[in-house]
């Protein structure tokens, strides 16, 4: 993953390309109807169950909109709520209270879906050594939104973007020209641009995991559509010789199979993009 200073300016960016859409050159409802000078309070009302997400970049959000807004949190981020729970209130300026609320609202509904469905994963893997990751499989423009609310959840994050991770699929395998060609050809452009990514080598079948295995220095095979029998035969291929991660249509009914084949990581797109957002609401008070 990237950095934290990146990952900060990621969420930053997020937060002013998300006013500049939503606000423009002014929010004209609430300018027209409510002095500037109001002073208003609003609760963020819980109206499902599930594990909540998005509290810290709620705070980030309305000191953007207004450092004149204050917040006081009764409910942190990862915890699990219930229908008719206050996360928090915010109080200050009105204009800004709305102004804020959309935002607010769009990511922490998706950012607490994504957590609760993580969470459930992650409690599907209790007992096991096997860690959830995510994937690139995000909605654009907020992947950084997603991802925080995967680790809310308690899950792991993969590489954030192409830029942090090499990770070696069976296009670029097949555009190489095989699996041994893309591994060495990669190993090269590394020394010639004198970077330092750890590497990723996706397997087809347990005769690529062989190959991948012949050359030194890949940081984790991932094992792509394999049966359970096939994922146990390769997780003892491998060994200890690099990490092992199982991708592919895994989900609730398969998770805790294949965790129990001995791999490290099992990867899932649809931590983030197949969840339903959870119900909340800003109301004033």
């Amino acid at each position: 993953m990237i950095s934290q200073e990146q990952f900060d300016t990621e969420i930053e960016l997020i937060i002013t390309n998300a006013i500049r859409e939503d606000v423009g050159d002014g929010d004209h409802s609430s300018l027209a109807c409510i002095p500037a000078d109001a002073i208003g309070k609003a609760k963020l009302l819980v109206k499902d169950n599930g594990i909540i997400a998005g509290v810290e970049f709620a705070k980030k959000v309305f000191k953007y909109v207004d450092k004149q807004l204050k917040i006081k949190t009764f409910i942190n981020d990862g915890h699990s709520v219930k229908n008719g729970d206050i996360v928090f209130y915010v109080e200050g300026p009105s204009q800004s209270i709305l102004k804020a609320e959309r935002l607010v609202l769009n990511a922490m509904q998706r950012m607490s879906a994504i957590a609760t469905k993580t969470r459930k994963f992650v409690d599907l893997l209790e007992g096991t050594d096997t860690k959830i990751l995510d994937t690139r499989k995000t909605t654009p423009g907020i992947r950084a939104l997603e991802k925080w609310a995967v680790k809310i959840g308690g899950g792991e994050n993969h590489r954030f973007a192409l830029y942090d991770m090499i990770m070696l699929k069976d296009n670029h395998i097949d555009f190489a020209g095989g699996v041994t060609k893309a591994i060495e050809k990669t190993k090269q452009y590394l020394q010639d641009t004198n970077r330092d990514l750890k590497i990723i080598v996706e397997a087809r079948n347990l005769d690529e995991i062989q190959e991948i295995l012949n050359t030194d220095g890949i940081y984790r095979i991932l094992i792509d559509n394999f049966n359970f029998e096939d994922t146990r035969k390769a997780v003892k291929l491998i060994g200890d010789k690099c990490l092992t991660e199982s991708s592919g249509g895994i989900n609730e009914k398969t998770i805790r199979q294949y965790a129990e084949c001995g791999v490290d990581f099992i990867s899932s797109g649809a931590l983030t993009h197949s969840v339903y957002n959870m119900d909340l609401s800003l109301k004033a008070v």
